[in-house]
């Protein structure tokens, strides 16, 4: 068969998913090695792959994240359309960049023979244009924590407050005074004490509280 006319060739449209976790006080994202000689030698990406013909993204999204990752029921959502002519050295590829998010006991359980959580501030020289992907997906998920409730999906169902503003503190790089971060976030009745303490711990137990809705909810929090 003979090739079409370039001008008539058409770009390959893949997925790329950029999970990431929450645990012991650093925020982890879930890679797998590329080795793609000669461009791409023993380097770390994300889960990716083509869409298939009769596939949405969000499909594809969920496959990768299943065949992949071992991962279902993630929280996801659509980040960017990454469509640099030269992005994938190797053929013209438009990649449609999600967001995932998991828990903490998924990372601390997690494994997998082809994917790994490794801490963000670990994370560079990454195959294709997944440096680029990773600082817009950090941006992204700074921003959401500002408005919205996303912090619910990197939390564990029952939470400290504390943990709260770990998460906070972390993703957003800065310190929050504790009792004015209590005081806003219990003012903005989008947590509830469940009425239980910790267990298992070496200090005092503080009570556990969770989200009020499990529902993605737009709110100012912190600017």
């Amino acid at each position: 068969m003979k090739k079409a006319p370039e001008k008539l060739r058409f770009a390959a449209m893949a997925v790329d998913v950029v999970v990431f976790g929450f645990v012991d006080e650093e925020l982890y994202a879930l890679v797998a090695p590329v080795n793609r000689p000669p461009h791409y030698v023993n380097v770390l990406g994300f889960l990716g792959g083509i869409v298939d013909s009769k596939e949405t993204a969000e499909e594809t999204c969920d496959r990768i994240l299943s065949e992949k990752g071992g991962l279902k029921q993630v929280y996801t959502e659509q980040l960017y359309t990454f469509s640099a002519v030269k992005r994938d050295r190797r053929n013209r590829v438009v990649s449609v960049a999600y967001i995932g998010l998991v828990r903490p006991d998924v990372v601390a359980t997690y494994t997998h023979e082809k994917a790994l959580f490794v801490p963000v501030r670990e994370l560079k020289n990454l195959a294709y244009d997944h440096d680029d992907m990773l600082n817009m997906a950090v941006r992204r998920l700074q921003g959401k924590l500002s408005y919205t409730t996303i912090a619910q999906y990197l939390l564990p169902r029952h939470f400290t407050l504390s943990e709260l503003q770990s998460v906070y503190e972390i993703v957003l790089r800065r310190k929050f005074d504790k009792r004015n971060f209590r005081k806003k976030v219990l003012s903005l009745d989008i947590v509830k004490d469940t009425g239980t303490m910790q267990e298992g711990v070496k200090n005092r137990p503080a009570s556990l509280h969770e989200f009020t809705s499990k529902n993605l909810l737009e709110l100012e929090l912190f600017a």
